[in-house]
């Protein structure tokens, strides 16, 4: 995938979220069609951490089988770095071999979103509007 179209409504909606879950990051599951971002399942980080995050199996299976009733594909892997920039760290990268989706994160320092897939090493591509 060389970019994502997350529209601006949903990025207000993934920012506020975030900002809500302070000082712990938040999560999401980004439902979609070819990089396309249709829907939003926002999630709760069981970890409560401002510095990991993980979403529960039941979470994560109520997630797939949404996203397959409503044929869409999970496309993307949404968390915010409440104190942050928005980029991988350690142990997203570990979890991006797992998940092989585009991840977007959220920087609540300077309230920015950036995108990124894991290839032979982390690639940063364009979030676009739709």
């Amino acid at each position: 995938m060389q970019k994502i179209i997350l529209a601006q409504s949903d990025r207000e909606i993934l920012s506020e979220y975030s900002d809500n879950q302070k000082p712990n990051e938040s999560c999401a599951i980004l439902f979609g069609k070819d990089g396309k971002v249709s829907e939003l399942f926002l999630t709760e980080n069981i970890e409560k951490s401002p510095a990991n995050f993980t979403i529960s199996n039941k979470q994560l299976i109520e997630a797939y089988k949404t996203a397959e009733e409503r044929e869409m594909d999970v496309i993307g892997i949404f968390h915010s770095h409440p104190e942050s920039e928005a980029y991988p760290s350690d142990t997203d990268k570990r979890f991006m071999e797992s998940n092989p989706v585009v991840w977007i994160i959220y920087s609540g320092i300077n309230k920015n979103f950036r995108a990124y897939v894991l290839e032979s090493d982390i690639v940063e591509i364009p979030i676009e509007e739709n």
